[in-house]
């Protein structure tokens, strides 16, 4: 595999470990948030409030976009490129309910066997009046 095409595999596995942090099966199951979510993850939320991976799993499956009835995260325009082996960052807008958001993630990998995971996320509310 060329080098080109391992870094946009990298890529595609991030954003599928990101699509599914959104879906509300994933978010309300633990068991999923763990093998998603890196043990020294941290989250500045687009709250402004600073999230911890043990605070996250606690909170994500009550959080709301966690039940399958009522609103849902609506991504949008989301790029990745490799920052070094074993490491993606992705950016993209998010909507949910009317609020925007643009967030970007950084998504590890140490080893084959826990894959892809979420070390760092961060959301900043865009205001109405912004494009």
């Amino acid at each position: 595999m060329s080098q080109e095409a391992h870094a946009s595999d990298d890529v595609n596995k991030a954003i599928e470990g990101e699509l599914a942090l959104m879906d509300p099966a994933v978010r309300s199951s633990r068991s999923e948030a763990v093998r998603l979510l890196d043990p020294e993850y941290v989250e500045v939320g687009d709250s402004g409030r600073h999230y911890t991976y043990e605070h996250m799993l606690a909170w994500l499956p009550e959080h709301a976009g966690s039940a399958r009835e009522g609103p849902r995260y609506r991504p949008s325009a989301i790029t990745g490129i490799v920052l070094a082996p074993g490491l993606v960052q992705l950016r993209y807008e998010t909507d949910f309910d009317g609020r925007r958001a643009r967030r970007t993630s950084l998504w590890r990998k140490r080893d084959e066997e826990t894959g892809w995971r979420m070390f760092y996320h961060q959301g900043t509310l865009v205001p109405p009046d912004i494009d």
